[in-house]
């Protein structure tokens, strides 16, 4: 029995309007459940329909959907087919008249600056770019790492490494000298893409200075291409450093390279536990097509909406962003800034301004737009919006409710969405032809044989369980980059040809999924599994609190316990630390419920907004940290830091 009532209900006129109603129609299903099986059971039938349905373009079309004779592990999509991403996502619109004018890109700076590409245009500077990089060596193959903040350059250069037959390696705007070094040498990068500074709360933030320090310990990098944001000219190496204008006055005549469907377009770096970053490899017909196909039929994007997802493009929302929005043809809108500067309405702002029909935001941004109240939401007409797109950690049920109630007006559903980097998208979602809950996800996406298994690999229901995936889809990764045995080791050794995500799942007898959290966080207290997520949502379910963090500790006796870590929206004293104890021990239990919790002044986050709980328990037991390079805030993490040291001289 599911713990929430459902929220929001498709009516059969919006049911039968959406893509994928009238995909399963046509195949004679109007049960999504029904569609789903058939989905998983013939997978090879799902993508080849998934292909058609979004429209894709082959140069050479292909001979077989799927070849497992390496395995499940390795499986080889599209056979024989060639293919470029950047044909579907901007030449076949370009180049025909009924879309050539129409707005690919609408790009608004931080400080207030504006412009918008139509796809005639945008190929225009697409193809001048992809010029500019063949004159300067780049070639098939090559690895273009990008260290660029949300610019509409940062989208040019994607499409045009891609063009060429190049990699783009995009990496998160906020990185430092040693996490782009990082990256650059581990691709073997040739060219550094990046712009002399961007702007953010009105400041001017350097970047530059970051990618001469990186640049300079590469031993392979041989150009740094510069994007003059802030008009920042000192230090340029002549050596080294080119205009980015300067690439844009080549020839816009430009045919998009012929690869193959395998050929990789894209290499995403994640953080991982220790030091060392995964390499996420993508080809020109996976992450695209995966992406479009989530976008497209799954969240309704056509061809006439404007798709505005709140990210950074080293976070894989950011080329999700790109492929999701424009191989269907559809508007995107790409911003620098923050969502509550100058004035706590600018998402708000843009979303009407945009005529923005898909907003994508995360749990922990919500939490932070709640606090300014519903006066800066009733200035601006919203009323263009259709769903609201959400991925990067769980929910909480008060600022589910918020976005839902207070910003949609009860009317636009919520696209729970959950999956990866190595997913190319999601895993689990809110198809809108079923009803949808707070919190909780009302389905596995078409072609996603996922399921919930208990330590032995059975199927466990009611019950959390590690998240698995019992066939291969379009858009799966191709590995790690020259890391075979990770990747094997970290997805595939605990059950035989499995995928083990990582995550924790409740699947409820009613066809309802609850992230719990990763599996790698669920804390052991006394030989009950205790989800931080659990806890963090009875946390911000008291009025006094607005964020919160759980970590699990050793426990001499329990064996773990957990501790957690609150952002209120008062002055703490003991009397309200006394009050929340008390509050969380009635919730969850005394044996359960966190004794030690602490008030900070945030919580360590990357730029995206979603929590680093990895980050709170290296810090509060003094460990090493591993990979905290995407953290926005690092000074919270010394913060807590402090009090663990504090706790520890006290025991």
């Amino acid at each position: 029995m599911s713990t929430y009532e459902i929220a929001w209900t498709p009516d059969d006129k919006m049911k039968e309007s959406t893509r994928l109603y009238q995909w399963m129609k046509k195949h004679g299903y109007e049960n999504y459940d029904e569609f789903h099986n058939k989905s998983i059971e013939d997978i090879e039938w799902l993508w080849d329909e998934a292909c058609s349905v979004l429209g894709i373009e082959w140069y050479k079309p292909y001979e077989q959907v799927i070849d497992l004779s390496r395995g499940p592990l390795y499986p080889k999509w599209f056979s024989g087919a060639e293919i470029n991403v950047a044909h579907n996502a901007l030449d076949k619109w370009a180049d025909h008249k009924d879309t050539m004018n129409k707005t690919a890109l609408y790009w608004e700076g931080d400080n207030g600056d504006k412009t918008s590409l139509t796809f005639k245009n945008l190929q225009k500077k697409v193809n001048a770019f992809s010029n500019g990089l063949e004159e300067h060596g780049v070639t098939k193959g090559d690895i273009v790492t990008l260290f660029m903040p949300m610019l509409p350059e940062t989208l040019i250069s994607m499409l045009a490494i891609a063009k060429i037959g190049a990699v783009a390696c995009p990496t998160f705007s906020g990185y430092k000298a040693d996490a782009i070094a990082t990256r650059l040498e581990a691709s073997r990068s040739k060219v550094l893409i990046t712009a002399d500074g961007f702007y953010r709360r009105g400041k001017t933030v350097p970047m530059k200075q970051e990618a001469d320090l990186a640049a300079d310990r590469s031993e392979y990098l041989q150009h740094m291409i510069v994007v003059e944001r802030t008009g920042d000219k000192k230090d340029w190496n002549s050596k080294r450093d080119i205009s980015f204008e300067k690439l844009l006055n080549s020839s816009s005549d430009y045919k998009s390279k012929h690869t193959k469907a395998d050929d990789p377009c894209m290499l995403i770096y994640t953080s991982g536990t220790t030091g060392k970053p995964k390499g996420v490899l993508h080809s020109h017909a996976g992450f695209p097509i995966k992406a479009a196909f989530d976008a497209g039929i799954c969240m309704d994007l056509h061809q006439e909406d404007t798709l505005f997802w709140y990210t950074d493009m080293g976070w894989m929302m950011g080329p999700f962003l790109v492929y999701g929005g424009l191989l269907n043809g559809s508007s995107i809108v790409m911003f620098e800034g923050t969502p509550d500067y100058p004035n706590p309405d600018r998402l708000w702002q843009m979303v009407d301004e945009y005529k923005v029909t898909h907003l994508g935001i995360s749990p922990t941004l919500v939490r932070s737009m709640m606090k300014y109240g519903e006066e800066w939401i009733n200035k601006h007409d919203l009323s263009s919006l259709r769903l609201f797109g959400s991925t990067g950690e769980p929910w909480n049920p008060e600022p589910w409710n918020w976005l839902f109630k207070k910003v949609g007006q009860s009317k636009v559903p919520i696209f729970n969405y959950s999956g990866g980097t190595e997913i190319s998208g999601g895993i689990f979602g809110n198809v809108l032809v079923k009803p949808i809950q707070p919190v909780t996800f009302n389905a596995a996406l078409p072609g996603m044989d996922a399921d919930v298994f208990d330590d032995k690999g059975t199927p466990l229901r009611n019950e959390v369980g590690e998240l698995v995936i019992k066939q291969p889809w379009v858009g799966m990764t191709n590995g790690f980059f020259e890391d075979k045995e990770r990747y094997e080791d970290t997805y595939w050794s605990r059950f035989e040809n499995t995928w083990v995500h990582g995550d924790w799942v409740i699947a409820d007898d009613e066809g309802y999924y609850t992230i719990t959290g990763r599996s790698d966080d669920v804390l052991n207290v006394a030989g009950k599994r205790l989800g931080p997520a659990e806890v963090e949502s009875l946390l911000v379910g008291h009025e006094a609190v607005v964020e919160a963090g759980v970590i699990g500790v050793p426990h001499h006796i329990k064996g773990e316990e957990p501790v957690a870590f609150i952002v209120l929206k008062q002055e703490t004293s003991e009397q309200l630390m006394d009050e929340i104890r008390e509050f969380l021990a009635q919730k969850l239990g005394k044996a359960l419920a966190p004794k030690r919790i602490f008030s900070v002044s945030d919580l360590p986050k990357t730029r995206n907004a979603k929590v680093m709980r990895r980050a709170i328990k290296s810090a509060f037991l003094n460990e090493p940290a591993g990979d905290l390079s995407a953290l926005e805030n690092p000074e919270t993490v010394e913060e807590i830091r402090s009090i663990g040291q504090s706790q520890a001289l006290q025991n």
